[in-house]
């Protein structure tokens, strides 16, 4: 299902689920590049732009045959209003670099030979951003605009990916944008499937439905809208200033990193069958720390403070590394990621 955020006052932001191809092989790549550029194309970017925008993707998908031991791309579109950007996120577990902005310029290869390297990506993205290092693999996110068009990767947004064998997946994110900021939304539909898909899609409607609230309010909204289907797991985040407030139902797991990491409390119950009344829980917020929250499709035994730099890098980097290092294919999977405003804790 595709995954939404609702600023107030401005055109509604959509993230569609999109796909993930395997790049296991070089043969691989002419697919990804292809269907990339298809992409594009039906978005109206126009047979020069889908070209730049296939050949980036196909520099990235052979990057990662070459040097990564192989990997997966996932291409999305994201659209505000009339406009739409295609997302794409490539992951690798191979050798990681050293000097990512050695591997952008173009004539030079992060195998340390001749080559073109990565030097399409600045030149040709709207926007582009990354996480790497020795032994860690690489981890590149890029956004596509029509030419004239602004896109940018800095506004929270999140991951799904289905379970091993299924179709759709059954967890979902979304983000509202009102007055006082950015709200984030996880939902993990019970079991998984088209039943557990249209749980979380109905969490996502009534959240994006309901009028400006705290956590709380939020989440008893989507708890009654829940009622005709199988049910669902919970948890909204909201940044108050120098607070973050937080409420849950069900397993959605919450961090939040900064100076130290702290877990966010959430209820036991599944919104749409049983729960109890929710209290909000509050912490203290400060600018640079980052919001974490996902679905028991990934572990719980991770940490930001064990990969240098990741806490600063676009919410669609930080969580493509955490699904892919601690995402496991037996289970739907969902994380998303919302970055302390900046004027949080009283920054500049």
């Amino acid at each position: 299902m595709p995954s939404a955020a609702a600023p107030s006052g401005d055109a509604t932001v959509v993230v569609e689920d999109g796909t993930w191809f395997t790049v296991d092989h070089p043969s691989a790549v002419g697919g990804v590049r292809r269907a990339a550029s298809a992409v594009a194309l039906r978005l109206g970017f126009g047979e020069p732009r889908a070209a730049e925008v296939g050949l980036v993707v196909s520099e990235l998908a052979t990057n990662q045959c070459r040097h990564g031991g192989g990997g997966t791309v996932h291409v999305r579109v994201r659209r505000t209003g009339d406009e739409a950007v295609v997302e794409v996120l490539a992951v690798d577990r191979g050798p990681g670099m050293r000097d990512i902005g050695a591997a952008m310029r173009d004539g030079v290869s992060s195998g340390g030979t001749l080559g073109i390297g990565l030097g399409t990506l600045p030149r040709l993205a709207s926007a582009w951003d990354a996480w790497t290092a020795p032994g860690r693999g690489t981890v590149v996110a890029a956004a596509f605009a029509r030419h004239g068009v602004v896109a940018h990767l800095g506004a929270p947004t999140g991951l799904t990916r289905a379970m091993t064998g299924q179709s759709v997946c059954g967890d979902a994110f979304a983000t509202r944008t009102d007055a006082g900021g950015t709200t984030l939304l996880v939902a993990d539909g019970l079991g998984h499937g088209p039943l557990a898909a249209a749980a979380s899609s109905a969490a996502v409607r009534a959240f994006l439905d309901a009028p400006a609230s705290p956590p709380a309010a939020l989440v008893q909204r989507v708890h009654a809208a829940l009622g005709g289907t199988r049910g669902a797991a919970v948890a909204v985040a909201q940044p108050a200033g120098a607070t973050l407030r937080y409420a849950g139902l069900g397993n959605i797991a919450g961090v939040l990193h900064g100076g130290r990491a702290r877990g966010l409390v959430s209820h036991p119950g599944i919104a749409g069958s049983h729960g109890r009344a929710l209290r909000e829980t509050t912490y203290p917020l400060e600018a640079g720390d980052v919001v974490v929250m996902h679905s028991d499709g990934l572990t719980e035994r991770w940490s930001l403070a064990d990969y240098p730099g990741l806490a600063s890098r676009s919410p669609l980097v930080v969580a493509g590394v955490l699904l892919r290092d601690h995402g496991v294919r037996r289970d739907d999977a969902c994380v998303a990621v919302l970055p302390a405003p900046r004027a949080a804790g009283g920054a500049a």
